[in-house]
């Protein structure tokens, strides 16, 4: 009888997603909004709870994130990775100082204290990498200029987390600074171990996963990316860092071949990740934090579009480009979840978690958005303004502007 129910509720979930995924293709944009409300309509506190399907669900979820990262991975080689990683790492501090430190000052001004000031930093710095992974995906950016940009910023946060996670675990806890020390030394040195093996060996592994048989390197490669997702995650590292960085390491023949592969299970367990999210939101915790939620939201997303115009622009992007680039990095999603849950668990601050949850529910749902529609508001602003400037009274007597040639943006920039 369990199975039973288990496969209707899943069945469902599942023919609602496609359900809900067509309905956002005739509209021409992305169902990520709509996977989350669905979650909340059958999480917690939601219409009609689900029970015996919940557990899968989560398992979904994680490998959702991890197929994402993979990728985003098989779209660039290792050379790409540390050439954009050794540019832009100026971007990445850029990106902390913008984005972590409202949420340190937030903390500070609701009377949380220090350690509730480092974890809700941590919660507004991190963007969702399986959020806008998906989003590139579904508005046909992998090539664009600006996605680099993009990826690097991402992998230097993700990487950054390596170092941010055990340091906050061992504040939560209270733990000694040798132990603490100790944590952060192995999360370091596997992190280090991955990416090195992936840039010196990545070759042999491409010959190692290789195969004709579509089925065999279907399975070799997906069992390849749970096993590394699973050991840096066991030691103190992202699963989505592991993912990303196996991606990295496949190339030619078998990346191009595992993408095609794979592409139906990603946007199968994205979605699911997704409506997870949404399950585990009880939308009456929503109310009582949503305005200092919403205005946490609206600072930070306008900081990242700063992070990311900036970090674009010093790459050499159009200005097109730019606004891309920034209106994809607002959204916050998985890793914001899990640095909330830990505070939430120690017992740190009781409305942390909830606003957690409506900060970064706000922002997975505008973040698709702003992915969308930053680039051609800010253009339509910037004609107006030109327009206004060209009309003015004083405008019959000003001297010519020299026009500025700003560089291609929309040219190819993934692996070749």
């Amino acid at each position: 009888m369990h199975s039973a129910v288990f496969l209707i509720e899943f069945g469902a979930i599942i023919l609602g997603l496609g359900l809900l995924g067509r309905f956002a293709g005739r509209f021409q944009f992305s169902p990520i909004p709509l996977y989350l409300l669905a979650g909340l309509a059958f999480g917690k506190g939601g219409l009609l709870p689900l029970g015996a399907s919940e557990e899968f669900v989560a398992i979904g979820a994680e490998i959702g994130v991890i197929l994402l990262l993979l990728m985003l991975g098989l779209e660039y080689t290792a050379s790409d990775l540390v050439s954009n990683l050794k540019t832009q790492y100026p971007a990445g501090l850029v990106d902390f100082a913008l984005n972590a430190v409202p949420g340190a000052v937030a903390a500070l001004l609701l009377g949380w204290g220090p350690v509730a000031a480092v974890v809700l930093a941590g919660v507004t710095w991190i963007s969702s990498s399986g959020v806008i992974a998906k989003v590139l995906g579904d508005l046909g950016r992998l090539g664009n200029r600006e996605t680099p940009v993009i990826l690097s910023i991402l992998v230097l946060e993700d990487l950054a987390m390596a170092v941010y996670l055990p340091i906050v675990t061992a504040l939560l806890a209270g733990v000694s600074l040798a132990a603490g020390s100790a944590t952060l030394a192995i999360a370091l040195g596997v992190a280090g171990a991955v990416l090195f093996i992936a840039l010196r060996y990545g070759r042999v592994i491409s010959r190692f996963v290789s195969s004709d048989d579509p089925e065999k390197l279907l399975l070799v490669v997906l069992g390849l990316t749970l096993l590394v997702a699973g050991i840096a995650q066991q030691l103190q590292v992202s699963a989505a860092v592991g993912a990303f960085l196996v991606g990295i390491a496949l190339s030619g023949e078998v990346a191009e071949g595992a993408h095609t592969l794979l592409s139906p299970l990603r946007d199968l367990f994205a979605a699911v990740f997704f409506v997870f999210f949404g399950l585990h939101t009880d939308p009456a915790s929503i109310p009582p934090v949503l305005l200092p939620a919403l205005a946490l939201a609206v600072v930070t997303a306008l900081t990242k579009i700063a992070t990311g115009y900036w970090a674009a622009r010093r790459a050499g992007v159009g200005v097109k480009g730019r606004w891309r680039a920034g209106g994809t990095l607002v959204a916050r999603g998985e890793f914001s979840i899990v640095i909330a849950g830990l505070a939430v668990t120690a017992g740190i601050e009781p409305q942390m978690g909830p606003l957690a949850t409506a900060y970064v529910l706000l922002l997975v749902v505008i973040g698709p958005l702003t992915a969308r529609w930053t680039e051609p508001i800010a253009q339509r602003l910037a004609r107006r303004r030109r327009t206004a400037v060209a009309t003015a009274p004083a405008a019959r007597d000003a001297v010519p502007a020299v026009e500025v040639l700003e560089p291609v943006d929309d040219g190819p920039a993934g692996r070749a």
